[in-house]
């Protein structure tokens, strides 16, 4: 599973974080299958517990007056997930710069390792206080550094 991502690795970028999933009844909608809003949310949830494996937390951003806010999303829905279905969320970081973060995911359902969903994610650095534009502070750019070795 991810095989396709592995090289990434092999050049110097970061292990890739998963998260596994289990698809509940009520992430499905009328149509029998995951309702699109779903994925969004396990987009966030994957990437906060990334960022929490890296020593980031709301605590952290919220004492550094950070706030790393959507400024678009590019989601890609494969094919469709059901109720029971085993999946596993996969997020890296790709790329920083002084205000802006780079995130990919890669969502497969695990018995036929089918890719169902793919998503990259472009979030701007404000002032959490303010919501107005800022840099990236220093100890959170030195956590992004890690997560992006070759950066």
């Amino acid at each position: 599973m991810f095989s396709e991502i592995k090289p990434k690795a092999e050049l110097g970028q970061p292990d890739i974080f998963l998260l596994p999933l289990t698809v509940s009844q009520t992430a499905i909608d009328h149509y029998g299958h995951v309702n699109n809003a779903v994925y969004l949310k396990w987009l966030e949830e994957a990437g906060w517990a990334h960022l929490e494996q890296l020593g980031i937390n709301l605590e952290r951003y919220q004492a550094w007056d950070v706030a790393m806010v959507v400024h678009r999303h590019e989601l890609d829905y494969l094919a469709p997930a059901y109720a029971g279905d085993q999946l596993v969320m996969a997020t890296w970081l790709e790329r920083h710069n002084r205000i802006s973060v780079f995130r990919r995911f890669h969502l497969k359902r695990v018995r036929d390792d089918k890719t169902l969903f793919k998503a990259f994610s472009h979030y701007v650095c404000t002032y959490m206080s303010s919501g107005k534009a800022r840099r990236i502070p220093k100890p959170l750019t030195e956590c992004y550094d890690q997560a992006c070795p070759l950066n």
